[in-house]
């Protein structure tokens, strides 16, 4: 049966993927990136893009009146999109932080809240997060604003979830390993990550469709490697 799917960060990389994917699979999916040219040119008749910047509320409002008016329901939402700052601690700006904080944190929860009322019981909020995120994990210099909050972003959605529950909306989080991304490449200058964004896509796209039969308000670490 087709669902309704919202996507953020789709210019590139997994969320480009997965767009497609979901498309592909005879899904409906609104992708919200700042740049939508990437999916212009697929130009999937199952794909409706919007060109938002995450920190805009405005942006954001236009992107729920779509759904509201087009697709009526959202049934998956997932958080894609990521802002990445690689610097020495003692070099980061509280603007630096900001920046990384209004993207994987700020972002996330404020497009939660505008999608919340168009969904219901049965619906899925995956959020991308990072192993760099998980408590107890490896962690890596020059990452303190991005680990930092993607550990942010885990508690929110354990949070969410907990809140949630009684209307039956699932909230999930992937705390995903090295992928062959150019957020990898910011991160990991030459580092060769063992997964393609395709291939990480695929289990993504499985994880939003069915996860929520199996979890709510769990992290799951999707990693074979380190970093």
């Amino acid at each position: 049966m087709s669902k309704n799917i919202v996507i953020t960060g789709t210019s590139r990389g997994i969320g480009f993927e997965l767009a497609k994917q979901f498309a592909e699979e005879g899904h409906r999916v609104l992708a919200l990136s700042r740049n939508t040219e990437p999916l212009a040119k697929v130009n999937h008749k199952n794909i409706d893009f919007i060109s938002v910047d995450l920190s805009n509320e405005t942006d954001l409002n236009g992107a729920a009146d779509f759904v509201d008016t087009n697709f009526k329901s959202v049934d998956v939402l997932i958080h894609n999109a990521g802002y990445l700052v690689n610097k020495p601690f003692e070099t980061l700006t509280k603007e630096d932080f900001l920046k990384v904080y209004d993207v994987n944190v700020f972002a996330v929860a404020a497009l939660t809240q505008k999608m919340i009322p168009l969904m219901s019981d049965g619906s899925h909020v995956v959020t991308i997060s990072s192993m760099g995120g998980i408590q107890g994990s490896m962690k890596f210099p020059g990452l303190a604003a991005y680990s930092s909050a993607k550990g942010a972003v885990i508690t929110l959605s354990e949070l969410l979830a907990e809140e949630y529950k009684e209307r039956g909306i699932a909230f999930n989080v992937l705390a995903i390993g090295a992928v062959q991304t150019e957020m990898l490449e910011e991160a990991f200058p030459g580092y060769q990550a063992p997964l393609q964004p395709n291939e990480m896509a695929a289990y993504i796209l499985n994880f939003a469709l069915t996860g929520n039969k199996f979890y709510n308000g769990k992290v799951l670490q999707v990693s074979s490697t380190t970093p």
